[in-house]
């Protein structure tokens, strides 16, 4: 991966496979499907595509599909977590990055199967195991949650 003077990453190095090697999640929990932007110590900028195939629209609700106002936060975590991890170079390493807050969750309107979800996130502090993050997912520039969390890194 390559930065520019500003210590931002290539965004075209941020495919699947590349988020794949970031996070240890996997399907079905994987919430991340593309980086479009990560300035290293400050911010990211992903995609979660939004699929009526994925099994929670099976139960959240039938007939009215919403995606889970949790799922956002957890695909705004794991988007974090990248940042993170490239962040702090912890790829390939022994080292997870865990939930241990979330506050001021707001939900300000409903995700359909067929949206593409923005997924921003960016440090509010970073010390060397705790890190404090601020949210927003949005579709087509529309709020649709806005959260802050704070992240541990530990042991796997």
């Amino acid at each position: 991966m390559s930065e520019d003077a500003a210590g931002k990453a290539d965004a075209p190095a941020y495919d699947i496979t590349r988020i794949l090697a970031a996070l240890p999640h996997r399907y079905p929990m994987l919430l991340v499907d593309r980086v479009v932007s990560l300035d290293l110590g400050e911010r990211i900028h992903a995609v979660k595509a939004v699929s009526f195939n994925e099994s929670f629209f099976q139960g959240h609700f039938p007939g009215a599909p919403i995606m889970p106002g949790v799922l956002q936060i957890e695909a705004l975590a794991q988007a974090a977590g990248i940042l993170a991890v490239e962040t702090l170079e912890l790829a390939g390493s022994d080292k997870l990055v865990f939930f241990m807050a979330i506050s001021e969750a707001k939900f300000r309107k409903p995700v359909t199967p067929g949206v593409l979800l923005d997924l921003e996130a960016s440090f509010v502090q970073q010390r060397a195991r705790v890190c404090k993050f601020a949210g927003r997912a949005s579709v087509d520039g529309a709020t649709t949650c806005e959260v802050q969390f704070t992240a541990m890194i530990a042991d796997s």
